[in-house]
């Protein structure tokens, strides 16, 4: 069975079984991307309603502990986000010779 992905701009979050906890490290925030052009930035509004892990690769991992959380940014519609986990990544552009991530 599929599993929901959900796009926020350049941040996708997929909904997750319970990943592998033993290699993620709590982040101590709930900002998923800061716009390194912009300064604006793919967050939470509540910041006690999920845990955000990092791991060792790319990705990191969203814990939503409440009912709900709301994702929130200042040029996109918020998203509300169910409880459960989520893989986070931001989006990767090719370019001759390497994949890089795309700055907001």
């Amino acid at each position: 069975m599929s599993q929901p992905l959900y796009r926020h701009g350049d941040v996708f979050l997929q909904a997750v079984q319970l990943p592998n906890t033993r290699s993620l490290r709590p982040t101590g925030h709930l900002t998923l991307a800061l716009g390194e052009v912009t300064g604006h930035s793919h967050r939470l509004s509540a910041p006690d309603s999920a845990v955000l892990y990092a791991s060792s690769g790319p990705d990191q991992y969203l814990h939503v502990q409440s009912a709900q959380a709301t994702l929130i940014h200042e040029e996109h519609a918020p998203i509300d986000l169910p409880q459960g986990w989520y893989r986070v990544w931001q989006q990767r552009e090719y370019i001759p010779g390497s994949v890089r991530t795309v700055l907001d």
